[in-house]
């Protein structure tokens, strides 16, 4: 389980984060919304640590990873895959070694492992036979697949996708979505999704949290989203299409 308690952040002057209070319970999915700066993608980066907040806490499964060393942060950050908005793959890198990096510099596997896990991976996000083609050579789908596979490989329990579907097309769109849930069906993994598109909501969510002025505004299930008369939802749900 993830719990957030008053968690707030500030960049200069602009409040991101105002006192968010979140409970993400083991094995669900989770779909964060809101509009562009209300804090989604940064909530994300402080539950794995890339950010501290300026007060509140983080607990993971009963650890708070606030104040504590590098190296007990870098085991809790073992526990996480991370799906990043444009994919983050190394341009200079195959996808081979791009979906192997963690393996080979965390955890020192030999090469033999390795390879027989990217196969594997790859096999799971459907880009079997790839691990030759490079980057460059990858349509965006592609390389959010690969950047999935990445994100799997050290079989984590949690997984956090930013804006997986941004910059694709309808039916690519779709088959991310699809695969978020086999992957959380197959994987028994707990899947914390940030997006701006409804259509994914409708799609993959089991529970949805709805963020705005850098706060909790709504947490329910789709259903009740959608039901809400409440006029900021009605308004982000009108303004939203995919």
């Amino acid at each position: 389980m993830i719990e957030l308690r008053n968690v707030k952040k500030s960049f200069g002057e602009k409040k991101v984060l105002n006192g968010v209070n979140l409970t993400i319970n083991k094995g669900e999915t989770l779909v964060i919304i809101g509009k562009s700066g209300c804090g989604k993608s940064v909530l994300l980066k402080h539950i794995v640590g890339l950010l501290k907040p300026d007060e509140g806490d983080i607990i993971i499964e009963g650890q708070s990873i606030i104040g504590i060393n590098e190296k007990k942060l870098y085991e809790i950050r073992k526990k996480f895959g991370f799906l990043f908005q444009g994919a983050a793959l190394f341009d200079s890198m195959n996808v081979e070694e791009n979906v192997g990096l963690g393996l080979k510099e965390n955890l020192r596997m030999d090469l033999k492992d390795i390879k027989k896990i990217v196969a594997e991976k790859l096999e799971l996000v459907g880009l079997p036979g790839t691990q030759n083609m490079n980057p460059s050579d990858l349509s965006g789908g592609m390389k959010k697949r690969v950047s999935l596979a990445r994100a799997i490989s050290a079989e984590p329990q949690y997984i956090l996708y930013d804006e997986p579907t941004t910059g694709l097309d309808p039916v690519m769109s779709d088959n991310i979505d699809d695969l978020i849930l086999d992957i959380a069906h197959k994987l028994k993994v707990t899947s914390i999704i940030v997006t701006h598109d409804i259509f994914s909501v409708i799609e993959v969510a089991e529970r949805v949290v709805m963020m705005d002025e850098g706060v909790v505004y709504f947490s329910g299930t789709k259903d009740e989203l959608f039901a809400s008369k409440d006029p900021v939802i009605s308004e982000f749900l009108h303004r939203t299409t995919r």
